[in-house]
């Protein structure tokens, strides 16, 4: 019996992707994947076949204005970008986290009446924050951690967003405790609604709890973290990434450097407006043995007189692309992350915010990989990093055995079969 599921992600195309893999594979089981979305995403699901319903989250405004917001946001903080993760704690992530509560309380005036319209049978969320109508609709609900799956506190790893190594404990305790007292004013006042809507005030520094039915978390095995408190099977589980389909993609014909390996450099859609460091890639890896395809948003106009072994682009249909690269250079976003791995391409991650730092220390530490500082590096050491990426025999032989092990786990279809089981049923026996 078909069922109605749906995906609420957070507007940003991360999760939004990782969600499409697994509505996708939900589809395929013959159920219903029906997106819910902030107003400026609503099309990047139809785009997909989905049919998705607006959920404001902030004062509605027109999407191309929505989208100008955030990009005008991280552009604000570009200047920060230079900041280690602890220093982004009173900047970038004071302001993210005000933005994100904001996006909290505006949900909740548009999600009770939207639920009850649409009537899923089962709700999939992948976001940082609670939206109390969820818990509070009567289905199971289900969290997926796109992000690290640090997401998911334990004592023994690196707290959210902190870019610290595994065994850098005194870093753990430093970054918590500026964390917790940055936030608190912005964590009181979520407390404060979640008391509006009949919910339980969370401990300093927590903005979500984990789900009683299903926890999806994205990471892969290979790199996942040794925690103190193992996560129970029955209600986390781990899918090694989310990889969508895509259209096929031909790399084009260079001017220069034909057989030469191929890079992929991409910085997220919001990354691509730090065109001043886009552009010093460029000039670096003009002189280089190499070709490479960039990735530069909107802002293609401003790139001239381009090398002979460079193409740009405003998009590429990333999943297609990956396969036939022989190392990437990208900013530690999830999906960049997780599909570097799954198909055995290392990656230099030189991360600005957000699980990016995270992510480029996990890359660096478990061997598949490096992390470089955003601005501090030499053409040297770039040149010397990227000969590792492509030639390094231990780099290769580990990103082939993750990149067999993920292929083999099929993450969409896992979790297509998890959520049809909660959908069917209302439990998960494993």
């Amino acid at each position: 019996m078909s069922k109605t599921i749906a995906f609420f992600p957070e507007a940003a195309f991360g999760p939004a992707l990782n969600s499409v893999g697994i509505a996708q594979a939900v589809e395929a089981l013959g159920h219903k994947a029906i997106f819910l979305s902030d107003p400026g995403f609503v099309d990047v699901y139809k785009g997909y076949g989905f049919e998705a319903y607006p959920v404001n989250l902030s004062a509605p405004m027109p999407p191309e204005q929505m989208a100008k917001f955030w990009e005008d946001f991280i552009n604000g903080h570009i200047p920060n970008f230079r900041k280690s993760p602890y220093d982004q704690i009173d900047n970038y992530v004071r302001d993210c986290w005000e933005a994100i509560v904001d996006s909290a309380k505006w949900a909740e005036k548009d999600l009770p009446g939207v639920l009850a319209r649409i009537k899923p049978d089962l709700i999939c969320v992948d976001n940082v924050i609670l939206f109390p109508a969820i818990k509070q609709f009567g289905k199971p609900w289900v969290r997926i951690i796109s992000c690290s799956e640090n997401e998911i506190e334990d004592e023994k790893i690196p707290p959210h967003l902190s870019g610290c190594r595994q065994d850098d404990l005194a870093g753990h305790a430093a970054y918590r405790d500026k964390f917790n007292t940055v936030i608190k004013p912005i964590h009181d006042d979520f407390n404060a609604f979640l008391a509006s809507t009949g919910e339980e005030a969370y401990p300093i520094g927590q903005f979500f709890e984990a789900s009683p039915f299903m926890n999806l978390l994205l990471y892969p095995e290979s790199v996942k973290f040794d925690r103190e408190h193992p996560l129970d099977p029955k209600q986390f589980q781990y899918l090694e990434g989310c990889v969508r389909k895509e259209k096929p993609y031909e790399v084009p014909a260079f001017a220069e450097n034909n057989d030469k390996p191929l890079l992929y450099i991409s910085f997220g859609s919001l990354g691509a407006g730090d065109t001043d460091l886009l552009k010093r890639l460029i000039v670096t890896i003009g002189k280089l043995p190499y070709r490479a395809l960039v990735n530069v948003g909107d802002y293609k106009e401003q790139y001239t007189d381009l090398p002979g072994n460079i193409i740009v682009e405003s998009w590429f249909p990333q999943p297609s692309v990956i396969p036939q690269i022989d190392a990437a250079i990208h900013h530690g976003g999830n999906n960049s992350f997780t599909e570097c791995l799954y198909f055995g391409k290392p990656a230099i991650i030189m991360p600005y915010v957000w699980d990016g730092h995270d992510n480029a220390t996990r890359v660096d530490e478990t061997g598949h990989g490096f992390k470089m500082p955003r601005y501090d590096w030499t053409d040297e050491e770039l040149a010397a990093k990227l000969d590792a990426c492509v030639s390094d025999p231990a780099m290769k032989a580990k990103l082939a055995a993750t990149s067999a092990h993920m292929q083999s786990q099929n993450g969409p279809q896992k979790a297509a079969a998890i959520l049809d089981q909660l959908a069917m049923t209302g439990t998960f026996d494993g």
